[in-house]
């Protein structure tokens, strides 16, 4: 809900620190790679209750994740590099789950909630950017894959995991909260992949009743 203000009040800085990298031979993938790492050892802190460490390396997680996207628009994009990307941003979204159920263990069933719902709107996101059409500008923000909102995107995801940190005695009215947000996610990305593949046969349908009315 908020990713796309977000990016844009971001952009500007983002693209400044990423041209100096860019200038200074710093590879994309080294940052995605360098990101991951710190979002793991987020993970690895969070499961032992280092609230304060993991606030910390989630955060360094996350300004190398938006740093890698300016990087590479400038060094020239790649397929292969937008993919891990993705990938590494879903391990650590569900390592740090499983690393506050670990720590916190009457919330478990809240985490485990909250990791089906990620699974059911990550399916749906990831099918329905595959159905986008190459070139649609309604969809095109600059990075590898069409991105589909929602109302818990990846801002909402930050500000969750920080509260995680931040207020550790109630991680479990956290996670069940973000699980319901994430469950209308997946719902409003499953309505728009049905209104996406039902189209064409509305199109033509439509056409059809138009040459009978003619």
């Amino acid at each position: 809900m908020l990713d796309a203000r977000v990016r844009r009040m971001l952009a500007p800085g983002l693209e400044s620190v990423g041209a100096k990298l860019s200038d200074a031979g710093v590879p994309p993938l080294a940052l995605t790679v360098g990101g991951w790492m710190a979002g793991v050892m987020a993970c690895v802190a969070a499961a032992t209750g280092s609230w304060s460490t993991a606030l910390g390396l989630w955060i360094l997680n996350r300004v190398l994740d938006g740093l890698d996207g300016p990087v590479a628009r400038r060094r020239g994009q790649t397929e292969l590099g937008g993919f891990l990307d993705l990938v590494a941003d879903f391990s650590i979204y569900a390592g740090f789950v499983v690393g506050v159920a670990i720590a916190r263990p009457e919330a478990q069933v809240a985490c485990l909630v909250l990791l089906t719902t990620y699974y059911l709107s990550g399916t749906a996101f990831l099918a329905v950017s595959s159905l986008v059409k190459e070139g649609s500008r309604r969809w095109d923000d600059g990075r590898s894959l069409r991105f589909v909102g929602g109302l818990a995107e990846g801002t909402e995801t930050v500000i969750v995991y920080v509260l995680f940190c931040l207020l550790p005695d109630h991680v479990t009215t956290i996670a069940w909260g973000f699980s319901v947000l994430v469950a209308i996610t997946a719902v409003q990305r499953v309505a728009m992949g049905v209104h996406l593949l039902r189209r064409p046969d509305d199109i033509a349908l439509e056409n059809s009743h138009r040459l009978q009315e003619r």
